[in-house]
């Protein structure tokens, strides 16, 4: 395996790892966050529309399953 190999895949590895946030990473007393799979905001496609406060906003997924929100 190339240096450029080893590089890509250990780029790959760290950016593929969902984060995870858990109980003891939320501030005491804090309400845990509602949960709501991208799939029901996607709904099949690979970008939607969201209005906030009157403005649009574009959530996609890459092909790499990362979502991007923009303005």
């Amino acid at each position: 395996m190339s240096m450029h190999n080893a590089l890509s895949l250990s780029f790959h590895d760290a950016v593929s790892t969902p984060d995870r946030i858990t109980a003891a990473s939320r501030p005491h007393g804090a309400e845990p966050l509602r949960e709501l799979p991208s799939q029901a905001l996607l709904g099949g496609q690979k970008a939607v529309e969201i209005v906030h406060n009157g403005l649009r906003y574009k959530l996609q997924a890459t092909r790499l399953g990362k979502l991007i929100l923009t303005k």
